[in-house]
């Protein structure tokens, strides 16, 4: 079990002497020196130049976006070859893979679904490289296979994923997803006799799926080019022929997440403006009846999300609540006027509410990390739910009329564990949780505050040994996220374990744009605010190394899509800080991003160029354009691939291209990427462990950390 504590800026450190036998032991920076003479392809540079009201601004690699030209596809295959050529060199892999693997292949297990008495989840033993779909008749009942995907694909880059569960259990709808994709095929069988019925809907990019009350169809929301719309597909019917039941109108933009309520009688659509749902509109129609599409919210220019059980709608709304509170309306007379104040904002945000046992189990985030209380119907407090320790409630899942909760809790050295709560005694017992293979005691994670630019006090998680020396010579790795009212609070890392294990540090800060204090913490890091968030991290890197916890030449920064563009835009802005930097499916190219794939529904957090207003703010910051020429870059790795719907991979190719091409330093600017993976879940667990081994080989090469006693 880990250790967890905090403090503030005056806390020291100081402890005996680290010894880890047959690890990773800190030395020189120094292991690329075999591989300094290589150097990257020669890229083609193009006269593209776009105008943007006067401003003219270049874009020589234009001709990389274009993914499946024979030209792209080459000059993919060469960079492809000119990083493995470079990580190749570089010593101590088989050493660091064997970590890796220690980490990565355990047991993993999804939180369950309770319907009708059965148990729906998924599973990952050590020795597979995907997921399982299962379900098993109570908490304790023998453990039934439903969807193996495994032989789906011989690479295993096919994988499953629950989509819906009928409300009595007897009908159980899945995805099937390729090469981790955001789009699946909706696949749904019989649970009892584990039979597929012939019905499945093709793959595209689905926001919620539900099986209709009556299990004649399914309900189900997705993204199209003009914008999300909602249909309703009749068993036996043609997909193509299916019923639009509400979206006409709205743009790319916006987002339908669709849901039933507990006994079946509401579908309720909620309306999302961009992807962190800043602005919601809430519906409902009445399915016992077969009432119109009713309006519930619209127009208040807040966050509402709405639950339905009991004849009451419970919602979530930040409305004139920045932390957020939960308003009751009765569906009798459900008018705005006439809701009621449950739960009221407090010091701290809550960031979700499940339905359980006639209760409200709401989730909060104290000082970023979780807590969870449960509150009779009328709001009124009943218990807090003891949790193992410090760390992060991943998911609850519970019904209106029944008794049994389960959720997922994990740490910084916990992997994902299930643990089941009885709603009557508020008993929390283990349901599933995975053994680690390495002893983790000796890592102990604190928070400590330091402060951004503009005095703003900002809270940061370190994960390190006990005996960890603050001598300025730890090798650290720093990352974030900052964005979307996304939380980002202590999760089971692999990079975390490393880093800890063979003496160096993790550092996770919780910069503005998340979710951790609010709605206020939020908007304080988009839009025209973003350069807060790359403050918040610079000032992190600053902290760091004038405390003593390390150096730059051992600083090291890592982050994935919005943290993509963090990292991004923190190597364009202070190159001189970092030893090594690891941007992963990044935004990067910020002119342009709302052109591609799914972007546009982005722009109500970042901005569009294509208003005069937000191009001068999105110039200032953007890393592609921010690349200056001549500029002694440290070495950087780009990750993407393929099959990334998300982000698209173009950002990666476009900036590893212009920073080749600028790079007025010897160290490398590399990309790995992947042409069968992406950026959703469901990648195979050796994809995974390559990867992660690939980055760990980078990153401990230019840190200054090698393999050996």
């Amino acid at each position: 079990m880990s250790r967890t504590r905090r403090h503030g800026n005056s806390r020291s450190r100081s402890g005996r002497a680290w010894l880890l036998a047959g690890a990773l032991a800190i030395v020189a920076a120094g292991a690329w020196a075999a591989a300094d003479e290589l150097k990257p392809p020669e890229t083609k540079r193009d006269a593209t130049v776009d105008d943007y009201n006067g401003v003219k601004v270049a874009d020589p690699y234009r001709w990389l976006e274009d993914q499946n030209s024979p030209e792209t596809r080459a000059w993919i295959d060469q960079e492809n070859e000119f990083t493995k050529s470079v990580l190749g060199k570089l010593p101590g892999r088989a050493e660091i893979e064997k970590h890796v693997t220690a980490l990565l292949k355990i047991d993993s297990y999804g939180v369950p679904v309770e319907r009708g008495g059965r148990i729906f989840y998924s599973k990952r033993l050590a020795e597979q490289d995907l997921s399982v779909l299962y379900e098993r008749n109570g908490t304790s009942g023998a453990e039934e296979m439903l969807v193996d995907p495994h032989p789906m694909s011989k690479d295993h880059t096919t994988s499953v994923n629950w989509e819906a569960i009928s409300l009595d259990g007897s009908l159980a709808a899945y995805g099937v997803r390729e090469g981790g994709a955001d789009e699946v095929a909706v696949h749904v069988l019989d649970a009892a006799t584990h039979k597929e019925l012939p019905d499945s809907l093709p793959r595209a990019r689905y926001l919620r799926v539900e099986i209709a009350p009556d299990k004649r169809g399914i309900y189900y929301s997705l993204s199209k080019k003009e914008g999300p719309r909602a249909y309703y597909h009749p068993f036996g019917g043609d997909p193509a022929k299916d019923e639009e039941i509400f979206g006409s109108g709205y743009g790319p933009e916006m987002l339908i997440a669709l849901s039933l309520s507990e006994d079946g009688g509401y579908l309720v659509l909620h309306v999302l403006h961009g992807s962190a749902a800043d602005y919601t509109e809430v519906y409902y129609k009445d399915l016992k009846t077969n009432g119109p599409i009713t309006n519930l919210v619209k127009g208040a220019g807040d966050r509402f999300i709405a639950q339905i059980a009991g004849g009451q709608a419970f919602i979530q709304t930040n409305w004139k609540a920045p932390n957020e509170r939960i308003l009751v309306a009765d569906m009798k007379n459900p008018a705005m006027a006439n809701w009621r104040e449950a739960i009221p904002e407090g010091k701290w945000p809550i960031q979700d509410v499940s339905l359980a046992g006639g209760k409200l189990l709401v989730g909060y985030t104290e000082e970023a990390t979780s807590r969870l209380r449960l509150y009779e119907a009328s709001g009124k407090l009943d218990r807090e739910v003891t949790l193992p320790t410090l760390g992060t409630v991943s998911g609850v899942t519970g019904r209106w009329r029944s008794e049994s909760v389960f959720f997922g809790f994990q740490s910084f050295t916990i992997p994902q564990s299930v643990y089941h709560l009885d709603m009557k005694t508020g008993a929390v017992e283990s349901w599933a949780k995975p053994a680690l293979p390495i002893h983790t005691g000796e890592i102990e994670t604190e928070q400590v505050h330091y402060t951004s630019k503009d005095g703003t006090q900002i809270p940061m998680f370190l994960v390190h040994r006990k005996d960890v020396k603050r001598d300025g010579a730890r090798p650290v790795l720093l990352t974030g996220y900052g964005g979307f009212n996304l939380s980002e609070t202590p999760t089971f890392n692999a990079y975390a374990v490393l880093f800890a294990e063979h003496g160096g540090i993790y550092a996770l800060p919780n910069l503005r744009g998340g979710g951790e204090f609010g709605e206020s913490w939020h908007k304080a890091g988009m839009r025209e605010k973003k350069q807060n968030v790359f403050d918040d991290f610079l000032g992190a890197a600053e902290w760091l190394v004038a405390e003593k916890y390390t150096e730059a030449s051992k600083l090291g920064i890592r982050g994935g899509s919005n943290g993509g563009l963090l990292v991004g835009a923190a190597v364009t802005q202070r190159p001189d800080l970092f030893g090594a930097v690891v941007c992963r499916y990044p935004l990067l190219d910020m002119l342009r991003y709302q052109n591609f794939l799914v972007a546009k529904f982005w722009v109500p957090e970042y901005g569009s160029a294509d208003r005069t207003s937000d191009f001068q703010f999105l110039r200032a910051y953007s890393p592609y354009q921010n690349v200056k020429p001549g500029t002694k870059y440290p070495p950087v790795l780009f990750v993407t691939g393929d099959s990334d719907t998300r982000v698209a991979p173009l950002h990666a190719r476009k900036m590893a291209a212009e920073m080749q091409a600028a790079n007025g330093s010897d160290r490398p600017i590399l990309l790995l990427y992947d042409t069968q993976s992406g950026h959703s879940g469901g990648r195979p667990i050796g994809k995974q462990i390559e990867e992660t081994t690939d980055e760990m080989v980078f990153l401990f090469g230019e840190l200054g950390v090698k393999t050996g006693p």
